[in-house]
């Protein structure tokens, strides 16, 4: 344990920032509102690095823990922690606030409550990563929703508000969902600790505490587990989004500030794979085997479907937003594959793990890709008066070589081009996959070859081919937006290259999580 509670203070460093600029943000220009929230993002940056350089690379327990009564009456702490995974989340948090602030327009109405939501928005993401309760974490589940949503429809589009209300609809109802199941869960145990609730699903007295306590008019305790995780995994099910839950995100992508943009696809699709991961998996874990068959057909359905609508959007937003769900299904596919199997063998052990690794490596690598993507597209409709159309440019390369050239890159790596970051994820879930289900990863490599074409497309008709003569004057990066391209790129370039600069964070957390689920004995 900390002897300084690191973890709260990174938690509160923007929530300050957010008080700060609602309090002194009218008196300020909107360029000293942008380096206020740099600096706030900046030195969350660094309490980042600092629990790197601190964490134990060669342990998968919890670290840096902070634990103190809270609501002792309900059995409700204040516990957070990290372990490979929180710290991989909140390195990404770190690593895309600062590029979503750069990608704001400074010249909006009302800066400072712009740059004041996204790092009251930054809290949330941050408690959300590293709450150990689960009381505690709804609060930063919840505390995301309310920033995103007011984001979205201030900011936003010609039609943000509907945007804005699909969108807080949608994910509100999961996350009433998440409330219910967790109440019952809280009704039958009467604890709210996500590590202690995993252990009695592990060992059997959870199932003995929902019959002795939720049973109800004969149903049988095996539905009422059902529903518990039905109702749970709703709200992961429309956070992340899994087919068919996913109808809200295109039009919140397209319709939503590139800034929110930035963060919608690069960091709070990812809270829904971490809940997945986090709570999910460990505690319905017998319940996932039952419907193993239906979880994985859905997350081959919005692999495929998801590839075939981007193929046929013409507006770049929508391209890349349903390309965001196709990149997202594999993590849903390397998850249900990994509770599809009904014994723990040694077989088991490493196939599992290299589709747990895949997915945290595909959650880290999609939030860069899919945000610089997001931010070059940004860019370019800025550059364009708010065209974004695919067909409306072409020979982009001629007049801008340098945004050509990181477009190209980016493309390449959300492609999953071997050397760039995003292939090894993908990779490692297909392995442990194909391995422990094979009929779902087979299937799901059709979402890779379509994936391919549209991307290829993107290419074609936005950076190659004669210029265009209404872009001829078109600016490359300027030296600000050279400064968020080349460390995305670096990024990109040494995972790929070097994806033990990741793994080795988490891999230890990855052994001891399939240990908990009943492996590795």
């Amino acid at each position: 344990m900390n002897s300084f509670p690191l973890i709260s203070f990174l938690t509160i460093l923007p929530a300050l920032g957010t008080v700060f600029l609602w309090s002194r943000g009218r008196h300020m220009s909107a360029h000293g509102v942008q380096r206020t929230g740099y600096l706030f993002s900046g030195l969350s940056f660094l309490v980042v690095a600092i629990l790197g350089l601190q964490f134990d690379t060669s342990s998968g327990e919890l670290q840096a823990v902070e634990r103190y009564d809270w609501i002792p009456t309900l059995g409700v702490e204040y516990a957070v922690g990290i372990d490979g995974l929180s710290l991989l989340m909140i390195g990404l948090t770190a690593l895309l606030v600062p590029m979503s602030l750069r990608a704001a327009d400074p010249t909006c109405a009302r800066p400072h409550h712009f740059v004041a939501l996204v790092l009251l928005l930054q809290t949330g993401l941050i408690g959300t990563f590293t709450t150990l309760n689960f009381f505690h974490w709804f609060l930063f589940w919840e505390i995301s929703l309310i920033p995103a949503f007011f984001l979205i429809w201030t900011w936003g589009g010609p039609n943000r508000r509907s945007a804005a209300l699909q969108f807080f609809v949608y994910t509100f109802v999961g996350s009433i969902g998440l409330l219910l199941a967790f109440l019952g869960l809280f009704a039958a145990t009467g604890t709210f600790d996500f590590a202690t609730l995993a252990e009695q699903a592990r060992d059997g007295s959870l199932m003995s505490s929902l019959a002795s306590n939720l049973a109800w008019a004969d149903i049988p305790i095996r539905w009422i587990g059902l529903i518990l995780f039905a109702l749970a995994f709703l709200g992961v099910a429309v956070k992340v989004p899994l087919y068919p839950f996913h109808t809200w995100l295109p039009t919140t992508y397209s319709e939503a500030p590139t800034a929110v943009t930035i963060l919608l696809t690069g960091l709070m699709s990812k809270m829904g794979v971490y809940a997945l991961l986090r709570l999910i998996v460990p505690i319905f874990r017998d319940q996932m085997l039952l419907v193993a068959t239906p979880l994985l057909f859905l997350a081959v359905l919005t692999i495929v479907l998801s590839a075939f609508a981007a193929y046929r959007q013409e507006d770049l937003k929508r391209v890349f937003a349903y390309s965001s769900i196709n990149h997202l299904g594999y993590c849903f596919l390397g998850v249900f594959a990994l509770v599809s199997g009904s014994a723990f063998d040694s077989s088991w052990n490493a196939e599992a793990a290299a589709a747990v690794n895949g997915v945290v490596l595909q959650m880290f690598n999609h939030g860069i890709v899919a945000g610089f993507i997001f931010y070059l597209v940004g860019r370019l409709e800025q550059r364009s008066q708010g065209v974004r159309g695919i067909n409306d440019f072409g020979g982009l390369r001629e007049r801008a070589p340098q945004f050509a050239t990181a477009l190209g890159v980016a493309l390449f790596a959300s492609l999953g081009l071997p050397g760039l970051n995003a292939f090894i994820g993908e990779f490692l879930i297909f392995k442990g996959a194909f391995a422990l289900v094979k009929w779902a990863p087979a299937i799901a490599t059709l979402g890779l070859l379509i994936t391919a074409v549209f991307l290829l497309g993107v290419i074609q008709k936005v950076l190659t081919g004669p210029l265009n003569p209404k872009w001829q004057d078109f600016p490359d990066l300027n030296s600000g937006e050279r400064s968020i391209v080349a460390p995305c790129l670096v990024i990109m370039l040494l995972v790929g290259l070097f994806p033990q600069l990741l793994i080795r964070f988490f891999n230890a957390s990855t052994l001891r999580y399939l240990a908990q689920l009943g492996g590795l004995e």
